[in-house]
């Protein structure tokens, strides 16, 4: 493969979409909305000339055209700062230096500290559990169990982490299951993508239908003042069709790695890629008892992973989901006899394993940095309204969905993105007389396309933790990219006429 086709690598890439943020905050006019935030049972009106407390009652909330009943903010179902319609105001233009740059992914690395740390304390737990034999032996076990009926592992996870990204918005946690399914699926014949596109592109496509998950639909629905039930059948349609497809798509490519390796996306892209679990690649043909204690091993690891799952449900924090992997990776320790030295050693090393992955998490939040220090982020949701605003119903919603696929580009939070754009969105549709619903799938259905690719989202960790190219992504992905749009299009144009 030539150099000359070679892509940058992804903290590279990462790092110049920093640097062209910070170009824009020089190119574009500065402006932000006001935002209202309610703490200590009462509500803040924040600007530019300062903070000012506000009595915290409906009418306070209907004054300021915010759709949202009171007892939402009481109840801590709106917890971020809520932008306020038609408090859009420019300022004076903040462009960000060279020195803002290389500030910026510093700083999004402490406040993703959370994040990272909960993702080295996964690689030293897998680290761990490794060196028990476990994982290898469980890989041949299944592989064994499976010989013939692969695709069944490809159809029945990829549903599981499609449901899991719908209902609970997994994301995340979902970088825990790479070590143990990138084997397993070498195994059965497939490559590298296989496991991304279960694992990732799962996550992502359920997140996109999302028909109850409390970071993003509830939480834009009562930014949009609207009730979260309110287009949930639609959304389990989504639910249903997206996922068959992605099911289809995936299955489709992986059994033609399987007949014909050379069809491989990574081999004709990225060549002869080493994968970080090559000791485990060709152990379909063995047959092995697991024994009492791998058994017991394999049932900590499920458990820690539906223990993580149930945290995350439950609104543990980011704190004592992490404290459950360094309780098991204790527990594998004790059980296996481990020496200290050795488990300090293997900790360590898992830890540094995914130690650039983790570095991606950080830095990729610096773009968001950047834009919010630089005051353009008001302004692109404010010529964004402006654009969309006097469109006829079928175009409004359609050009809707794709300017939701642009902020995703640049916003990767759920909730975010939710508390920023609802109330001006959902204020909007009700003069252009689109169902508040609509604008609340428009805003899911975007960020679950374009989170398939953004730079600021977990593609570039999950493709790191593989060891495969961006570029090689974007040839399978957009495929299933555009089908997925037509689709969701369409829904969003048919639920304007309900």
């Amino acid at each position: 493969m030539s150099k000359l086709n070679k892509l940058p690598s992804p903290l590279t890439i990462l790092f110049l979409v920093i640097i062209l943020a910070a170009v824009a905050t020089w190119v574009m006019p500065a402006g932000e909305y006001n935002t209202l935030s309610y703490s200590n049972g009462g509500f803040t009106i924040s600007s530019v000339a300062g903070s000012k407390a506000v009595p915290c009652t409906q009418h306070t909330l209907d004054s300021l055209k915010i759709l949202i009943k009171l007892e939402k903010f009481k109840g801590g179902d709106i917890f971020k700062p809520v932008a306020i319609p038609g408090t859009y105001h420019s300022l004076k233009s903040n462009g960000q230096g060279p020195i803002d740059v290389f500030i910026a992914p510093i700083q999004g690395l402490l406040d993703g500290s959370d994040i990272i740390f909960f993702l080295l304390f996964i690689g030293g737990f897998i680290m761990v559990f490794t060196q028990t034999g476990a994982m290898e032996k469980s890989v041949a076990w299944l592989s064994h169990r499976m010989k013939g009926q692969e695709a069944w592992l490809i159809i029945i996870l990829t549903f599981f982490f499609t449901f899991c990204g719908s209902a609970e918005g997994m994301a995340e946690e979902g970088l825990a299951f790479y070590p143990i399914l990138v084997p397993l699926y070498l195994a059965a014949g497939y490559d590298l993508l296989v496991p991304v596109a279960v694992i990732f592109a799962g996550t992502s496509i359920g997140n996109l239908s999302s028909f109850c998950n409390p970071f993003s639909t509830m939480i834009a629905s009562n930014a949009a003042g609207i009730n979260w039930t309110d287009g949930l059948y639609e959304r389990l349609a989504i639910f249903a069709v997206t996922t068959i497809i992605t099911i289809w798509y995936i299955v489709r490519y992986a059994q033609k790695v399987k007949k014909d390796p050379t069809a491989s996306l990574v081999y004709r892209f990225d060549g002869a890629v080493k994968s970080p679990y090559d000791e485990f690649e060709h152990t379909e043909n063995k047959h092995v008892a697991l024994g009492s204690k791998n058994t017991l091993l394999l049932f900590l690891f499920l458990a820690t992973i539906g223990i993580m799952i149930y945290g995350f449900v439950s609104n543990w924090s980011m704190q004592a989901v992490t404290a459950v992997f360094l309780v098991s990776s204790i527990l594998i320790a004790f059980i296996t006899r481990m020496k200290e030295s050795v488990f300090i050693d293997k900790f360590v090393e898992g830890a540094r394993s995914l130690l650039s992955v983790a570095l991606m998490l950080g830095v990729a939040r610096g773009i968001t940095i950047v834009m919010n220090d630089g005051h353009i982020t008001g302004t692109i949701l404010y010529y964004a309204a402006g654009m969309v605003g006097k469109m006829p119903i079928v175009l409004f919603i359609v050009v809707l969905l794709i300017l939701f696929m642009v902020f995703t580009l640049v916003i990767n939070s759920s909730s975010g993105m939710a508390v920023l754009t609802m109330p001006i969105f959902g204020s909007l549709a009700v003069i252009v007389g689109v169902p508040g619903r609509e604008i609340v799938n428009a805003y899911l259905f975007g960020m679950g396309i374009m989170g398939l690719i953004t730079p600021v989202g977990l593609v570039l960790p999950s493709l790191a933790i593989v060891n495969v190219s961006i570029k090689t992504w974007w040839r399978f992905i957009w495929p299933l990219m555009v089908m997925i749009f037509v689709v969701c299009a369409v829904f969003l144009v048919v639920g304007t006429k309900i």
